[in-house]
């Protein structure tokens, strides 16, 4: 119980799992609520919405927001079925940081589809979330505060580049693999040859995301954008990687943001919000 003891103004919440299982993220920040401790970012209810991706794409539905066609299976029962066409894309319906997504993620036929489906809940004790892949750009909208979210300016994650016959995704290859093709090629920045009102559009969506899961503080809100315009929310990061170049860091210096800045903000929304 050392930490209830501690004198400390605010935790900056950096945990993404507990004793390496993911689904006890928001047990940590439950944890805290119990101490009465404050700390940055989402809460238990929005770290258990946000996690659980099937819950909230159906949050999604709810609200109006476009989410791509899905399918959720554990152990050979069904959770949710829409009608669905190949080629799909199937992942863990509770991990983050593109854990359990690679090139071989993105199926195109019934026996790829059921061999995936069998492994990821093999290895991850998980259901399995199918949906629909959307061809178009990856895109990533940050948005900052509590009672008025503010989105950051559009953070593109560019694929084109990858190597011949490998999926245009932000699998664990473009994640997390240095030194491989798929790493060195693919970099984030400012999206580039958006008019303003598609820009608006994916930054008024990110916002409705944000509220919609009630995250606070800070939050990444991913989409697609395809070539004809349309835009699908792909799923929200109620507490994004914070380091200097990833895209939160990024699109907070596309708004003129020093990176000191940006966590200086994210602390002071904290205590704002617990002073309130």
């Amino acid at each position: 119980m050392g930490l209830a003891k501690t004198k400390t103004d605010l935790i900056v919440n950096m945990v993404e799992a507990y004793a390496g299982d993911d689904s006890r993220e928001a047990h940590v920040a439950a944890f805290l609520d119990l101490l009465e401790m404050r700390y940055t970012g989402a809460g238990p209810q929005a770290l258990f919405l946000a996690q659980d991706k099937a819950l909230s794409k159906k949050i999604f539905d709810f609200h109006g927001i476009r989410t791509p066609r899905f399918a959720s299976s554990y152990r050979g029962k069904l959770d949710h079925v829409d009608d669905l066409e190949f080629p799909l894309m199937v992942k863990p319906a509770s991990e983050d940081g593109s854990v359990g997504i690679d090139a071989g993620a993105v199926v195109r036929s019934l026996r790829d589809l059921m061999e995936r489906v069998a492994m990821i809940q093999e290895k991850f004790d998980s259901a399995a979330l199918i949906e629909e892949f959307i061809e178009g750009r990856e895109i990533y909208v940050g948005v900052l505060g509590n009672d008025k979210p503010v989105a950051l300016p559009v953070v593109e994650l560019d694929l084109s580049k990858l190597p011949d016959g490998m999926p245009k995704i932000a699998g664990t290859e473009v994640k997390w693999d240095k030194g491989t093709a798929a790493y060195e090629v693919t970099r984030s920045a400012g999206a580039k040859g958006l008019d303003a009102d598609v820009t608006r559009h994916l930054q008024d969506i990110a916002v409705q995301v944000y509220t919609a899961l009630k995250l606070r503080d800070y939050g990444r809100v991913d989409m697609r954008l395809t070539p004809d315009g349309r835009i699908y929310v792909i799923e929200a990061n109620p507490k994004p990687w914070l380091a200097p170049e990833a895209e939160l860091a990024i699109a907070a210096g596309l708004a003129g943001r020093t990176y000191v800045q940006l966590i200086g903000q994210i602390v002071e929304l904290a205590l704002a919000r617990y002073a309130a």
